[in-house]
């Protein structure tokens, strides 16, 4: 008999993640994972549902495979097929279960920029993101574990208190946090190494509980595009197209990346991720971390994003629904966590602090905070 909260879990993405409705189809792409158990749970309950669902398995060798051997012509084709399947579909969950998060690290960077370009874009960023419901998790496996220095077991049990969470109550103690961010013109966050300032004023304001990605629980909007001035220093490590960076530092100039250092990880690899085209220098999202389950880092940022006392900000694409107008093939999140063992920090809006420390200082917030 399967562990119950696999039964708990399917139940929040079908009726809360992607709110399946009758007559509708949804997808299942599934990457390297460890068993079958959650994607057989949906295709059940999206059939006592009245919906259809479609299920795809995929291994990370084998797209490793697709995109270092494929000619430009042979990734466009992919992405054709693929973006048409797409159009068919109201839905789409992604379950991602990769033994190896550095599988992709020796790919050259053209290849790679012609898989995000030809395939990734077309597929995910303009049909997926846009046009139906969408929801992405991990799924625990020892990998995993590994990268958050647990064991199997004691990782199991973490991941499904996180993914567990009460959605509907985060959704509810998230409002005001919209409300505040949706009415603040300028933004400034200062801490170790860390001096920003950037205005959000237009920019739409999104509340993050359970509907996109699982885990959940942030509020993301993005900066007017060349609003951006002052320099940040990100202290958690990062892996983005498999290759690890730690300490990431970045200065700006009316928007735009002006200079770009890593304390670990190769520099000028880091310098090529943001070379990849004009938006890549632009910053496509900013976001508040508040899931109170989540408190240290694990090089997946699924999960890193959503840290207590944390905020992101992306190089790279925006968002449809938070748009300040910058298009990118990357979208890259990195995070930085102001609690005080972290060295602390400010988030101000207009002037008056709102965060400090890693903990609201506002009374209608503090329901966010972590214990």
């Amino acid at each position: 008999m399967p562990d119950p909260r696999w039964e708990t879990l399917a139940d929040i993405l079908i009726d809360h993640s992607v709110r399946l409705q009758a007559g509708e189809t949804l997808l299942i792409e599934c990457f390297d994972l460890p068993d079958s158990t959650l994607p057989r749970l949906l295709v059940k309950k999206a059939a006592e549902r009245g919906a259809i669902a479609l299920v795809e398995t995929r291994d990370q060798r084998i797209l490793r495979e697709l995109v270092l051997r494929g000619s430009s012509e042979a990734v466009a084709k992919w992405g054709r097929i693929d973006r048409a399947r797409m159009e068919q579909v109201q839905a789409y969950l992604g379950l991602r279960g990769a033994w190896n998060i550095s599988e992709m690290s020796d790919v050259p960077a053209d290849r790679l920029d012609a898989y995000n370009a030809l395939y990734q874009k077309p597929v995910h960023f303009e049909r997926r993101v846009t046009h139906t419901k969408w929801c992405v998790l991990r799924l625990p496996n020892a990998s995993m574990a590994q990268q958050a220095g647990t064991s199997t077991e004691a990782f199991e049990d973490f991941y499904f208190d996180v993914c567990t969470l009460d959605y509907a109550k985060l959704a509810k103690n998230l409002k005001p946090l919209v409300d505040r961010m949706s009415a603040a013109r300028d933004v400034r966050i200062t801490g170790l190494e860390t001096d920003l300032s950037f205005s959000i004023a237009g920019i739409p304001v999104v509340p993050c509980a359970g509907t996109m990605n699982i885990p959940d629980g942030e509020v993301f909007t993005a900066p007017v595009r060349d609003s951006i001035e002052g320099h940040v220093r990100f202290n958690t490590p990062t892996i983005y197209q498999g290759s690890s960076f730690d300490g990431v530092r970045l200065e700006f100039a009316k928007g735009k990346i002006v200079r770009a250092d890593c304390a670990g990880g190769d520099v000028e690899k880091l310098r090529k991720i943001l070379d990849a085209d004009d938006g890549a220098r632009y910053t496509g999202e900013w976001s508040i971390g508040c899931n109170p389950r989540i408190m240290s880092p694990m090089r997946d940022i699924l999960f890193d994003e959503k840290i207590a006392g944390s905020f992101h900000l992306t190089p790279g694409n925006a968002y449809d629904e938070a748009d300040n107008g910058n298009r990118s093939k990357i979208h890259w999140d990195l995070v930085q966590i102001q609690r005080p063992e972290y060295g602390g920090g400010v988030i101000a809006f207009d002037g008056v602090p709102i965060r400090v420390d890693g903990r609201f200082v506002v009374d209608d917030l503090r329901p966010l905070d972590a214990p």
